[in-house]
C-alpha cells in the first residue's frame, strides 16, 4: 500500500483535468438560445475572456442573466453589441444605453430584478430550494402575476430560483480540478453562479496543479466545475473613471 500512495500521476490521468485549451474551446459548444449566467459586478470580477469569445462565435438568441449589463464596448456590452442577446435579465441597467435602446425598440426582453432577489433566485438554484418568500418589491411592479402570502403580519412574494444551462466565471486563482479563488470584491456573483448551472466554465488568472491551492482558501470547489481556462488578455476596465479637483 505504501508503494501505493507513492506512485506519481501518470498521463492517463491527466486527461481527466477540466482545462480548455483557450476561452474560445471553452464557450465552443454553447449554442443559440442557451441561458447564460454571467459572473461579476459592474466591471470588476467579470469573464472578460468568455464573454469576448462568445461574443465573437456569433451567437443568437441567448438568455442572459447578470447582475447588470456592463457598458459600452466591455463586459457584457460586447454581447448586446453582437447581437446575441434576446432576453436579459438583472437588477441594473443603467449604465448601458445600447441596452436601453434594445429594450425600448423591443428588440430585447428585459427582467429588472431587485439585486438582493436576483443573488437569492440564483443561490436557491444552487441549494435545490425551487422558491422562497421575500418582503422585497411587495406593492410594486416587481409584484405582478407572483403569489403572495402573509407571515407575522407582513406581506411577502414568491420568487422562484433562477437556472441556467451554461455559468461563466472568473476567478483568481483555479487548479486543473476547477478548485477556485477569488480575489477581493471580484468575489460577487462568481460563486453563487457556479452552482446554479448545468455547465460552469471558469477563467482563471492563474492555473495552478492540485494540491497547490490550500484547501481552506478554496471558495468554489472543483465539482461545479466543468471548465477551466487561463485567461488571455484582461483589460482591467472600469466603469467610470472620477478625478477630485483640489
Amino acid at each position: 500500500m505504501a508503494q501505493f500512495y507513492n506512485m506519481k500521476p501518470t498521463p492517463l490521468i491527466r486527461t481527466l483535468d477540466k482545462v480548455a485549451a483557450s476561452s474560445e474551446a471553452a464557450v465552443a459548444d454553447i449554442p443559440d438560445g442557451a441561458t447564460v449566467m454571467v459572473g461579476g459586478f459592474g466591471l470588476c470580477g467579470i469573464p472578460e475572456n468568455l464573454i469576448r469569445a462568445l461574443a465573437r462565435r456569433c451567437v443568437r438568441g441567448l438568455h442572459t442573466i447578470s447582475n447588470d449589463t456592463g457598458i459600452e464596448g466591455a463586459g457584457m456590452g460586447l454581447l448586446l453589441e453582437a447581437g446575441a442577446v434576446a432576453e436579459q435579465t438583472a437588477s441594473y441597467v443603467g449604465g448601458n444605453r445600447r441596452l436601453q435602446e434594445l429594450a425600448f425598440s423591443g428588440a430585447l426582453k428585459l427582467n429588472l430584478v431587485p439585486q438582493g432577489t436576483l443573488a437569492e433566485r440564483i443561490r436557491a438554484a444552487g441549494a435545490g430550494i425551487p422558491a422562497f418568500y421575500t418582503p422585497t418589491g411587495v406593492g410594486t411592479v416587481v409584484a405582478e402575476g407572483k403569489e403572495t402570502r402573509t407571515f407575522g403580519g407582513r406581506q411577502y412574494l414568491l420568487e422562484e430560483a433562477l437556472h441556467a444551462d451554461y455559468a461563466l466565471v472568473k476567478a483568481w486563482r483555479g487548479d486543473l480540478k476547477g478548485n477556485l479563488v477569488y480575489r477581493k470584491t471580484a468575489r460577487n456573483f462568481n460563486p453563487l453562479m457556479a452552482t446554479a448551472a448545468s455547465v460552469t466554465i471558469a477563467e482563471v488568472e492563474h492555473l495552478v496543479e492540485p494540491g497547490e491551492i490550500d484547501g481552506d482558501h478554496i471558495v468554489t470547489p472543483g465539482i461545479f466545475v466543468q471548465r477551466i481556462v487561463r485567461g488571455e488578455l484582461y483589460e482591467r476596465r472600469i466603469d467610470r473613471l472620477r478625478y477630485r479637483t483640489a
